[in-house]
């Protein structure tokens, strides 16, 4: 008859082999790089979109990660002025990052333009703006027409300009809604709070087909050009993170992703 200590002393076997298995599986499984490190981005709401698919090949591609923060450009520049902690900042025009390179507040070297952005008038309503802009906006009667702040966004600029050059800035005024951003016109237009607006035409980009409504891109010589510059800030120093992803943003392969996201390709 078997001592009864052998059964438990099994037990205790048993567990120290599958405890031993255990850990050789832990150290054999995916684990994160040592150097791993991390940047915080600020980026334009028009290219939050793009960003968050290229932040996966990012990762893949080095082991680093990002955090990101987006807002009208405008906003972003604000919380940076006041000592927001961000590593890089991914601009709808060029002016504030270079308003930030002046001030002594960026790396040296590290600003350069990373898209150039297009603008679409577009209506939820198949077959309302296709005709051209300025026969789309003889059509707006009491509706609504959504475009960015101008004072805060970039992409609101050029929608302002694209309307003084239509010859319909004046005439809209008591119809016109102002965004925060071109996500919140987006928003007025698909609930059709506004009956059509200026978005970025990267906001369409990967709609079902039948889903876009209807759209008129606007062409270029109709505002300024829209230069969305980045920069990484002073805290970036000594990041990897953050010094990795400037150089990831300037590879072919990333630059013709990002045309296919609805922007041009920077010139310089």
């Amino acid at each position: 008859m078997p001592a009864p200590a052998i059964r438990p002393r099994r037990r205790r076997l048993t567990a120290l082999v599958v405890g031993a298995v255990l850990a050789l599986g832990l150290a054999a499984g995916p684990r994160p790089d040592a150097h791993a490190a991390q940047a915080t981005v600020a980026v334009a709401t028009n290219f939050l979109v793009p960003l968050r698919a290229l932040a996966e090949e990012f990762t893949a591609r080095t082991g680093h990660s990002l955090r990101i923060s987006s807002g009208s450009t405008g906003q972003l520049y604000a919380q940076i002025t006041n000592g927001a902690p961000y590593d890089a900042f991914l601009s709808a025009d060029a002016a504030r990052p270079l308003r930030l390179e002046e001030a002594g507040a960026t790396l040296p070297g590290t600003r350069r333009t990373y898209a150039l952005g297009r603008i679409v008038l577009w209506s939820a309503d198949p077959g309302r703006v296709d005709a051209g802009g300025a026969e789309a906006l003889g059509t707006l009667g009491d509706g609504k027409i959504a475009i960015a702040n101008p004072e805060v966004a970039p992409y609101g600029v050029a929608s302002q300009e694209t309307l003084k050059r239509l010859g319909f800035w004046e005439p809209v005024q008591d119809r016109l809604v102002r965004g925060i951003n071109v996500a919140q016109v987006f928003q007025f237009i698909g609930t059709r709070n506004a009956a059509m607006g200026f978005i970025a035409m990267s906001q369409l980009s990967g709609r079902p087909k039948g889903g876009e409504g209807s759209i008129w891109i606007v062409p270029a010589d109709l505002h300024g050009p829209i230069r969305q510059d980045m920069v990484l800030l002073e805290r970036a120093e000594g990041n990897e993170a953050a010094l990795a992803f400037l150089d990831f943003l300037a590879a072919p392969d990333i630059l013709a992703r990002i045309e296919g996201f609805g922007y041009s390709a920077p010139t310089d």
